[in-house]
């Protein structure tokens, strides 16, 4: 089992900064992927930013030159720098990571419990 530890959401002004983070800590082994999904009310979950083990880093259109994914491997955390944030970047953000363990079933994916990013007009 991997637990997930976020946090850093809250209520900011359009324009503003926020920064998530989100620690994994259990049998983890070998992460292959972490990510950030948020999920606004009445749509569905969508892919914010991912960074791979070697740094890689996947953005959703809507967030590029705005919010950064960063990684600390030796801490197992991911980080996301959320500059200049607007009204539709509110929703609840999920952290998810994707790893390889030596037991069946050999791959997993988990999420964390999700935290609340309100930004007001």
């Amino acid at each position: 089992q991997v637990q997930l530890a976020a946090s850093g959401g809250g209520l900011v002004q359009s324009g503003g900064s926020l920064r998530l983070s989100c620690s994994a800590s259990g049998k983890i082994w070998l992460l292959n992927h972490m990510g950030w999904y948020r999920q606004a009310p009445g749509k569905a979950r969508e892919l914010v930013a991912v960074i791979s083990r070697d740094d890689t880093t996947t953005y959703a259109d809507s967030v590029k030159g705005r919010l950064t994914i960063s990684g600390d491997n030796a801490k197992n955390t991911v980080y996301l720098q959320m500059n200049s944030l607007k009204s539709e970047d509110t929703g609840v953000y999920y952290c998810k990571v994707d790893g390889r363990t030596p037991e069946v079933p050999f791959e997993y994916h988990y999420w964390g419990q999700g935290t609340q990013v309100t930004v007001s007009s």
